[in-house]
């Protein structure tokens, strides 16, 4: 049986999280989430791989979308708090993701000017479209905002536990949940659901588990999550630590594509409310055999 632990939202693609008791899932992700994204003057799309300072702002929106505000802990008092009327009027950019091209639209010069300074490189604030079309792909597609991809990822605290055993049987420090960033976290304990599936308290069976439902909500698997630079960055300090835990992930979890591999992400089929506690029920499961959706596990032997 497992149950939801935490809902985490990043209304701002690469800033802090926002952890919640409950929260809207949308057709694209949790409500505001990866809304809103900087970007570079040519409208390259910024994040903690390149600008790990990221971290350090704290975006937080409206119920209704309606306003942003960004905060920085900054002894200095030079940043502070920036407050926002969060446009959805103003002329469309021209963005970059991952070498796909979009739309947003641009939240103006004092958001740019404040990002600008504090990120020390030219930047601009960008909200999606209301006519953004983007569809990602995966075992289930789905729509999605500025997320690297699916509009939800979703990662046990039994598969967390395992890293950090493995890390530190190396010697190597052990990491909390927010250095992957998920939606959804979620924890099980011995025993079966419900419906007599059961969700084994074993790590990594959100890579297996291909539908399920948390409250009124179904989500549907898209693929495993490849897991990048940003791992690296330790999110309280807005700076790269170290080659881990990519390098120990590397001996355990490597994608037969390439690349390392570490929670899962998935579609949103039927929009509905979540909150802190729920069950999470999977209503089907991979065939025993593995499929991983083309993302294969293979071992150093």
């Amino acid at each position: 049986m497992a149950n939801v632990v935490d809902l985490i939202c990043y209304p701002v693609k690469g800033c802090a999280g926002t952890s919640m008791n409950e929260a809207l899932l949308t057709p694209a992700g949790l409500a505001h989430d990866r809304g809103f994204m900087v970007v570079s003057e040519d409208g390259i799309f910024r994040t903690q791989r390149r600008q790990p300072r990221l971290a350090l702002i704290r975006p937080a929106v409206s119920t209704d979308g309606s306003r942003l505000t960004l905060d920085v802990a900054d002894a200095t008092g030079r940043f502070g708090t920036l407050c926002l009327d969060v446009t959805t009027s103003a002329p469309r950019r021209d963005v970059d993701l991952f070498g796909t091209p979009f739309q947003g639209i641009d939240q103006g010069a004092e958001a740019a000017t404040w990002l600008s300074e504090f990120l020390g490189t030219p930047s601009r604030l960008v909200r999606v479209p209301p006519e953004h079309d983007r569809i990602a792909d995966g075992l289930t597609p789905g729509p999605s905002g500025y997320a690297d991809s699916s509009a939800v990822h979703l990662l046990s605290r039994a598969s967390l536990a395992l890293l950090n055993q493995r890390m530190a049987e190396r010697g190597a420090p052990i990491l909390p949940m927010n250095r992957f960033r998920p939606n959804v976290v979620v924890d099980s304990h011995d025993g079966h659901d419900h419906t007599g599936v059961g969700w084994a308290a074993s790590p990594h069976n959100e890579d297996r588990a291909r539908r399920i439902t948390i409250g009124d909500a179904e989500l549907g698997f898209a693929k495993l999550a490849v897991r990048c630079a940003v791992t690296l960055v330790e999110q309280e300090a807005g700076a790269r630590r170290g080659a881990e835990p990519l390098r120990t992930l590397a001996s355990y979890r490597r994608g037969a594509g390439g690349g390392v591999v570490f929670g899962a992400k998935f579609a949103v089929i039927t929009p509905g409310k979540l909150a802190v506690g729920d069950e999470v029920v999977v209503q089907e499961w991979a065939d025993a055999g593995g499929g991983t959706a083309g993302a294969e596990l293979k071992s150093d032997g």
